[in-house]
């Protein structure tokens, strides 16, 4: 089935919006929250894990988290919501490019968390 030019300038529907939603949430959660540690309640995720690459982890991981804010960019997100998606996975990339700090700093910050919980504000919002 093809899309007419209407239904693509419109977006997507509301069950597919939250299919797309949904998508994105279960990356989140296997980016910052996979795994917990035993004996303590602090979880974290591939993202603190293939963070721990000196030089190419952290750059890795943006690519989840660049499909995570294009996803929102598609979905409707306003331009500053979309902004602060940038800048969470600024933060998260910046802070943990740095050795050791930076991966310590990974475990508690959960950028894709945050930029999907935006999405999701917007989504119910709507």
């Amino acid at each position: 089935m093809t899309a007419t030019a209407a239904q693509i300038m419109e977006g997507p529907s509301r069950a597919e919006a939250l299919a797309r939603l949904r998508r994105l949430e279960r990356l989140a959660d296997r980016m910052d929250r996979a795994f917990r540690l035993p004996g303590t309640n602090i979880r974290f995720g591939w993202d603190s894990i293939v963070g721990l690459l000196p030089g190419i982890g952290d750059t890795a991981t943006l690519a989840p988290a660049a499909w995570i804010i294009m996803e929102g960019h598609r979905l409707g997100l306003p331009r500053h919501s979309v902004a602060q998606m940038v800048g969470n996975a600024g933060i998260d990339w910046i802070v943990g490019s740095i050795p050791l700090v930076g991966d310590l700093f990974d475990v508690g910050w959960k950028g894709n968390l945050r930029n999907v919980a935006l999405i999701r504000r917007h989504l119910e919002g709507v």
